[in-house]
């Protein structure tokens, strides 16, 4: 074993070289090094998997069991600012130290099985998790579900979110092969929560070939509402006059539908109080999604990265209102396709600052302006290029008048980026001391 781990960043930078392959799909290394690692949880387990939403989905049930009175375990991926971000035992991120003997436990269990970083990453999480002993573990599949680390956990209740393009170089060329790929995270006999409104067909065959209790949105459960509230409503339970999830975006709704049925289904095991919904809606926060910083300029932050969450920004974004203009911060991955989403929101945005991001795998902010370009059809659209997001933040805050809004979106590495100093609060140049209009 290493003996010079002395602390996460040591780990983390040694597991990042352990395996050829940054992604290799396939369970039996991961199963082989579980049981030698003796995994195992002793409390109901929720996994999450789906193309977006699982983070919400993931927050959500997080936030309405913590105030339920359970001790909450949640594993999510990827961070934005802090590794440690991925656990969250009782509501708060666990320290980095904390971690150190569960990575020692993983490198000991391993042998000479190769581990690529997310599968032994997660392992240390996982054994972290279970020693810690919580009444509830949340866990957010980070590729897929049928092949990814995290399934190797049985769930007791599965929520499958939405289903859309992305990675479709490792899970398929459509929604039919990507559901079947999501679908793996489900069980026999045990609740399948299915939050999207028009699932693949998959899916559902999926659920029913292996006997799995099938919750669908519109079938099983539902929603209602207007302006002020909305209601749920799913086999043989109401709730009535909600307010909406402290998570913006209509999108959210529908996220916070499924949790709602897979509590439903874990009632037996998990009672919930009307109360802890509610409180745990209206409190619940989450960095990065739709996060609306007040300020002036308006900054939003949001982690959308393929074109189905792009679509629901640009949504959101239009239900703003007016903004004299918008200004957009944007880094993506290279494997995105790109037309589709610029297609959406372009017509909203009227400054682009494309910006580089710290990882090999983001496409060149040069290159990303070319495909803009290539499709732009605006003649009153700008665009520059920045080698980072804060650079990039800076040259739009120095450009915004104080009415207009900022978007920083494309990836997690992009909303990260302006985050790594904590939240910025927004003053526009012309609201600084000494300039002439202060």
């Amino acid at each position: 074993m290493p003996g010079s781990m002395k602390t996460l960043a040591d780990w983390l930078a040694y597991v990042e070289q352990l395996h050829a392959k940054t992604i290799d799909m396939g369970l039996d290394r991961v199963r082989a090094v579980a049981r030698t690692l003796g995994l195992a949880f002793d409390c109901p387990v929720i996994t999450v998997a789906g193309t977006n939403g699982k983070g919400s989905t993931c927050a959500m049930l997080e936030s309405i069991l913590s105030n339920a009175g359970y001790r909450t375990a949640v594993f999510t991926s990827p961070h934005l600012v802090r590794f440690e971000e991925r656990l969250r035992l009782r509501g708060e991120a666990v320290e980095g130290d904390h971690l150190l003997a569960h990575f020692e436990a993983v490198e000991r269990a391993r042998g000479d099985t190769t581990l690529t970083y997310f599968e032994f990453t997660t392992l240390a999480i996982l054994h972290c998790m279970a020693a810690s002993k919580p009444d509830v573990a949340i866990l957010e599949v980070g590729l897929g579900g049928r092949l990814d680390a995290v399934n190797i956990v049985d769930a007791d209740c599965a929520v499958i979110t939405s289903i859309d393009l992305d990675h479709m170089d490792l899970l398929g060329p459509d929604r039919e092969s990507i559901g079947f790929e999501k679908a793996g995270i489900l069980r026999a006999g045990r609740p399948a929560i299915v939050s999207d409104p028009m699932p693949p067909q998959s899916v559902i065959d999926h659920a029913r070939a292996i006997g799995a209790d099938l919750w669908r949105f519109g079938h099983d459960f539902n929603v209602s509402g207007d302006k002020q509230q909305w209601g749920w409503s799913g086999r043989g339970r109401r709730y009535s006059g909600l307010a909406y999830p402290a998570l913006r975006g209509a999108n959210q709704l529908i996220n916070a539908a499924g949790v709602l049925a897979a509590l439903e289904a874990l009632r037996p095991i998990l009672p919930i109080t009307a109360q802890a919904v509610r409180t745990g809606l209206a409190l619940v926060e989450l960095p990065g999604r739709f996060q609306i910083v007040p300020g002036e300029p308006m900054l939003v932050l949001d982690v959308a990265h393929n074109a189905h969450a792009v679509a629901a920004l640009a949504e959101n974004l239009d239900a703003m209102g007016f903004y004299p203009t918008t200004h957009a911060v944007f880094g993506v991955m290279a494997d995105k396709d790109l037309a589709p989403i610029l297609a959406r929101i372009g017509p909203l945005i009227d400054r682009w600052y494309f910006t580089d991001l710290p990882t090999p795998r983001a496409a060149r902010a040069a290159d990303v302006m070319a495909a803009w370009q290539a499709q732009n059809t605006r003649a009153d659209a700008a665009a520059s290029v920045h080698a980072a997001p804060m650079p990039a933040l800076a040259a739009a805050l120095e450009a915004a008048d104080p009415a207009d809004r900022i978007v920083v979106f494309g990836s997690f590495f992009t909303v990260g980026g302006v985050l790594e100093n904590g939240t910025p609060r927004l003053q526009a140049k012309h609201l600084l001391p000494g300039s002439r209009s202060a």
